[in-house]
């Protein structure tokens, strides 16, 4: 019993000892370096407390996956991000065009319209697969780690910057053209089917 009790107040005060060591160590601020720094790992060792968070930020390494952002200007409305996507954070609502509608910086031409392009990056865990199948390389993981929001729902992010009214019209224009197309096949069968 008497080893007991002898072990506890050793393992106490071993604990304290850390404690009041580091109470009244230096409290010296971390001096932010490069990661590449060959004594950034050194840092932690002896006094040096944690940074200021957000007045001193740590440098980001270049090849980090953190935020999401789409050029939606090069942007071919594709699917294949949305797609591959294993936890769906990616939701796509396209229309196709009734004739090409420009290109992108790579030259490719655009021929659907993306209605709605939203990335809920409250799902998204941030593996780097909708950035590599992405054709145009318009959707990039950004160097953004610092998105704290109060409300779940401010973690969707909408890049797409059509109206519903636009949206709509676009729809009837493809409808249109559609039935028109199919109103000449239909024109053209019958003629054939009358000259026979």
């Amino acid at each position: 019993m008497k080893n007991k009790a002898l072990n506890g107040v050793t393992t106490a005060w071993k604990g304290l000892s850390l404690t009041l060591k580091h109470v009244f160590s230096d409290n010296s601020k971390r001096q932010v370096i490069s990661i590449s720094d060959n004594n950034y790992f050194k840092q932690l060792e002896g006094t040096t407390n944690t940074i200021q968070y957000p007045h001193q930020k740590l440098p980001v390494p270049e090849v980090g996956r953190y935020q999401l952002d789409v050029e939606m200007d090069d942007c071919i409305v594709c699917d294949l991000c949305a797609k591959i996507c294993p936890v769906d954070c990616i939701t796509i609502d396209s229309i196709k065009a009734t004739e090409a509608i420009g290109q992108t910086s790579d030259g490719t031409t655009k021929r659907i319209y993306a209605a709605k392009f939203d990335i809920d990056m409250a799902k998204c865990m941030y593996c780097g697969l909708c950035t590599i199948v992405c054709p145009t390389e318009c959707i990039v993981m950004t160097n953004q780690y610092d998105k704290s929001v109060f409300e779940l729902k401010n973690l969707n992010y909408e890049f797409a910057d059509m109206a519903p009214e636009v949206a709509d019209e676009k729809r009837r224009l493809l409808e249109n053209q559609l039935a028109e197309r199919q109103a000449a096949k239909l024109a053209a069968l019958n003629k054939k089917e009358g000259d026979a």
